[in-house]
C-alpha cells in the first residue's frame, strides 16, 4: 500500500461522516433527545480527528500523483487548497463540539443556540468537503470534469441527418 492508496481509502470518512452527523442532528432535534445531541457532538469530534490523517496523506499522495500522465498539477493544487479550508472548518467544528461536551456535561440540556451553530457549521463543512471530494475525483477521472466529451460517443447528428464534424 502506498500514500495515494491510503488516501483514497480514508478520504471518505469526513464526507460520509458529515452526512451522518447531519442526519444525527435531525433525529436528535425531532426526538428532542439530549443523549442523541451528545452523540452528535461526539461524532463531530471523531470526524475531526479522522480528517487529520486524510489531509496529511493527501500531501504525500500528491507527490506521487502529479508524476502520472494526464494529471494536471493545477487541479491537484486546487484540491489541496480547498482541502486546507475544509480541514480548518472541520477542526473548528470538532473543537467546538468537544468544548460543548465538556461545558454542558453537567447540564440537563445542551442549549439550542449551541446546537444550531454546530448544525450550521456542519452543513457548511459538508458543502466544502463535498467540493474537496469532487475536485479530488476530477484529478484522475476526466469523465466528471466540466465540458467532458465522451470520445466513444456517436457524433451528434444535424437536423438534415448528417453527422456534425467536431
Amino acid at each position: 500500500m502506498n500514500w495515494p492508496h491510503l488516501h483514497l481509502i480514508i478520504n471518505h470518512f469526513p464526507v460520509i461522516g458529515l452526512i451522518f452527523a447531519v442526519l444525527l442532528f435531525g433525529v436528535a432535534f425531532i426526538r428532542k433527545s439530549e443523549e442523541l445531541k451528545q452523540l452528535t457532538l461526539g461524532a463531530l469530534v471523531f470526524i475531526a480527528l479522522a480528517t487529520v490523517p486524510v489531509y496529511l496523506t493527501g500531501g504525500a499522495a500528491a507527490e506521487t500523483v502529479v508524476k502520472l500522465p494526464g494529471v494536471v498539477k493545477s487541479m491537484v493544487d486546487t484540491h489541496d487548497e480547498v482541502a486546507s479550508y475544509a480541514l480548518v472548518m472541520i477542526s473548528t467544528l470538532g473543537i467546538a463540539s468537544l468544548g460543548g461536551l465538556i461545558l454542558f456535561r453537567r447540564s440537563t440540556k445542551i442549549p439550542a443556540w449551541f446546537m444550531g451553530l454546530l448544525l450550521a457549521g456542519t452543513l457548511a463543512s459538508a458543502a466544502v468537503t463535498g467540493l474537496v471530494a469532487n475536485l479530488g475525483g476530477q484529478i484522475r477521472h476526466p469523465e466528471i470534469r466540466e465540458g467532458f466529451v465522451n470520445p466513444s460517443a456517436p457524433a451528434p447528428v444535424q437536423q438534415d441527418g448528417q453527422k456534425k464534424n467536431h
